[in-house]
């Protein structure tokens, strides 16, 4: 057989395997129209790179179906637990009760409709709770390391990054002195993640008692389905939820992003017990061998003092809705006055992009901060092509500066706020696990609004007039991008 007809049969083959996939995701797979021709586009047109893509970026079925059944099982089970034979139950009653009658759990029927439609994706609001922000990585990791220092019970924690840097080793080794002195410690991090961490360097955890788990360690480079939550619960009595991971970079140590920007939570209340199932439904389902018991033990009782007002809400492949992204929308939605947004990566669905795009023509202030300084410069082309579309509409714009600017929040009139780790992405809606807070407290949400306006002076407004006198290369970067964004 000649060189001639062996190109040929592997042209062929690699056709035949293209089609094939083509009519598997068309026929088989439940994918939103835009999705499915792009997917079409990239494998026909670029047939050997768009296989080796679909590998990376396509579903995968065989996992869908295992979350689904996770979501039944989490729900079962855990929400079963904590809504009928734990403390809680009361609470969720009435708070269904007092909304059936047409009665407030809130200040305003706008903000009561939000916080219902989490109590109906199993996730109560809670009212004793102290909530303490930090916007930069010394400040968070310094009260985290008190936090693990003061442990007296046990220590959950869950990164979607941990790195084998400074910081990385200062935590596990934080971790494994208290592992030492006999607290449980049980420490999950996503397989993709981290894939880069060697074996050895949790050696100093396992020596010493503690345990680690990998959340859907990758067979091939796939970056669906990763486990993008960043929680931490101690003892029941201290909460962290938000944008860090562990590594130097969110230290502000690596020089190729500067100074990071970023927004975490620490909690003090009864939204703790929410952290607390989350990390629980994670580990149990990635650790067979080494399950956390259902108990009282892990939901403690707690002073039921005047607090601020929140929800720890989930989403993703494994819960029935698009929880987080679900609320993004009902804040917007329902917006008087402004909505705020900050986040590194801007790819909206259909639903997001419209829901900014009216409130901006109704005479809304719609601001949005996105980096300057870009992770990854294939999301930055295709942010910029629906922050084009926003900016006709009066969206303003901008790029931060001084650094990175990592924060995952949405900031509403002043009266809700969601942070987390949801970033504004159809990745984080609809293929990432993700875990945020939205909070119910004037004070805290103007607090980090205040924080919002200062980060404006760090940042150049993207002007409709440099939107539309921008360079040719510059528009086709973002075609490209934006045609084929919906892949994500």
């Amino acid at each position: 057989m000649g060189t001639i007809e062996i190109v040929s049969m592997v042209a062929a083959i690699i056709l035949v395997l293209n089609v094939i996939l083509a009519s598997l995701m068309v026929f088989f797979e439940r994918r939103k129209p835009s999705s499915t021709w792009a997917w079409l586009l990239v494998l026909f047109f670029i047939p050997v790179l768009g296989f080796v893509l679909y590998l990376i970026f396509g579903r995968d079925s065989k996992r869908e179906k295992v979350f689904k059944a996770k979501s039944k099982y989490d729900k079962d089970v855990y929400y079963k637990y904590l809504f009928h034979d734990n403390h809680s139950a009361k609470k969720v009653q009435e708070q269904k009760k007092i909304v059936a009658n047409g009665g407030r759990i809130l200040d305003s029927d706008y903000l009561t409709d939000l916080a219902y439609l989490h109590i109906n994706s199993g996730n109560w609001i809670t009212f004793n709770n102290r909530v303490k922000k930090y916007i930069d990585g010394p400040s968070k990791f310094k009260a985290l390391i008190e936090d693990i220092r003061a442990a007296k019970e046990y220590i959950h924690m869950e990164y979607y990054i941990i790195r084998g840097d400074e910081l990385g080793k200062e935590i596990v080794h934080e971790l494994a002195l208290k592992a030492q002195q006999g607290v449980t410690v049980r420490l999950l991090y996503d397989g993709m993640g981290c894939r880069t961490l060697r074996k050895s360097f949790f050696r100093e955890l396992h020596d010493a008692g503690g345990q680690t788990a990998a959340f859907l360690p990758p067979l091939i480079l796939r970056l669906n389905y990763r486990n993008h939550r960043k929680l931490c619960v101690i003892d029941g009595k201290v909460g962290y939820i938000g944008g860090f991971n562990i590594g130097n970079e969110y230290m502000g140590l690596v020089k190729r992003y500067g100074a990071w920007r970023d927004t975490h939570i620490r909690i003090e209340g009864d939204a703790i017990d929410q952290l607390q199932i989350r990390f629980m439904m994670d580990w149990n389902f990635t650790n067979k061998k080494s399950q956390v018991p259902l108990t009282e033990y892990y939901f403690p009782r707690r002073m039921q003092f005047e607090g601020v007002k929140m929800q720890i809400v989930s989403s993703g492949p494994d819960t029935e809705w698009k929880n987080i992204r679900n609320g993004y929308f009902k804040m917007m939605n329902e917006a008087e006055d402004h909505i705020y947004v900050e986040t590194p990566y801007f790819v909206p669905d259909d639903g997001i992009l419209e829901a900014l795009r009216v409130a901006a023509l109704s005479g809304i202030d719609v601001r949005i901060i996105i980096p300057g300084n870009p992770d990854h410069f294939f999301v930055y082309w295709a942010s910029m092509s629906y922050l084009g579309e926003l900016l006709d509409a009066g969206v303003r714009c901008y790029q931060y500066e001084k650094g990175f600017i990592h924060a995952k929040a949405v900031f509403v009139d002043g009266s809700v706020a969601s942070v987390g780790t949801a970033n504004m992405d159809i990745r984080s809606f609809d293929l990432n696990f993700e875990v945020n807070a939205f909070i119910y407290d004037e004070s805290t949400v103007k607090s980090m609004e205040r924080d919002f306006v200062r980060d404006l002076d760090n940042c150049i407004e993207i002007t409709k007039e440099w939107y539309h006198t921008r360079k040719w290369w510059f528009r086709l970067k973002e075609s490209i991008a934006r045609l084929i964004s919906p892949m994500l």
